[in-house]
């Protein structure tokens, strides 16, 4: 009982979506300046796990009857966690990641707040404005490199620049995809204004077509211009993986528009992105 129960609250919030938060944290950190110490370097990934785990638990207390038609798995729809649970859950775990930024700097308390605030907001009715909700999902993929950078330094780093706005678009048209994915439930429990009910299904997959190509654009560019990734094959043969992966993901959401093809390459962006972001992380510390 015991387990299960903890295999339910890890499912509720969703803590292999950390793994990712970590990497671009230490990524965002090697490019800045390079690792703090082992105690600053601990409070740093501890605050995007914690955050990331109450974020996903309190959206699905929010989100109990859109799970009932997309995601009937889910904990809170099973009944092996009561909605309280979530709120709890999410309770303690912005308490924790708040106070791990806490005892960083002023800088990473207040770029920590500020998105727990709008990770709360987006799931009680951000979600519901009109690409609001979709641009936070994305932002949310782009802080981690922003709290990173500074976590070891006082200014942006040119190069953490750049891989936010090419993760920036890359996550908002991965939403894009959810928005046309998750249709159904998203109008029908919660009358979500998504960019499907704007421009149509096919308009959509375009939309996020066009996202995927720049943030492609903007992978070459790191490429042939901005070290430590110009010309480093360490970055540069995984990366074109990850680009082919997106672009076929892209295209196949406007040409073969099927719920089948939509469940089957549901989680293939997201490999594709998480092995950019291992990539940047290996080259911020390996170049050929």
């Amino acid at each position: 009982m015991r387990m299960g129960r903890i295999s339910a609250l890890l499912r509720l919030t969703r803590i292999e979506h950390s793994a990712m938060l970590v990497v671009a944290v230490i990524a965002a950190e090697l490019l800045s300046g390079g690792l703090p110490g082992t105690y600053i370097l601990l409070l740093s990934v501890l605050t995007p796990i914690f955050i990331s785990m109450a974020s996903f638990a309190i959206n699905d207390y929010f989100d109990i009857e859109v799970d009932r038609l997309n995601s009937k798995s889910r904990p809170l729809v099973t009944g092996e966690l009561k909605p309280r649970d979530a709120v709890y859950a999410s309770a303690a775990c912005f308490a924790i990641g708040i106070a791990a930024a806490a005892l960083i700097n002023t800088a990473a308390l207040a770029i920590t707040v500020v998105f727990a605030g709008l990770a709360f907001l987006y799931s009680y009715k951000l979600k519901e404005i009109f690409l609001l909700g979709n641009v936070y999902i994305a932002l949310s993929m782009v802080i981690p490199f922003i709290f990173g950078n500074y976590v070891v330094s006082n200014s942006i780093a040119w190069s953490v620049l750049l891989i936010s706005l090419m993760v920036f678009l890359s996550g908002l048209a991965r939403e894009v995809h959810g928005t046309i994915r998750d249709y159904g439930g998203d109008t029908k429990a919660r009358k979500v204004r998504t960019l499907p009910r704007v421009m149509g299904m096919q308009g959509a997959a375009a939309a996020a077509l066009v996202l995927y190509v720049a943030a492609i654009a903007i992978s070459a560019y790191l490429f042939a211009y901005v070290s430590p990734f110009k010309l480093n094959l360490v970055y540069g043969a995984p990366i074109l993986v990850s680009d082919l992966l997106l672009l076929y993901v892209g295209i196949g959401y406007v040409s073969v528009a099927k719920q089948k093809f939509y469940e089957k390459t549901r989680n293939l962006s997201l490999i594709s992105m998480g092995l950019a972001l291992v990539t940047i992380a290996v080259s911020a510390i390996a170049y050929i």
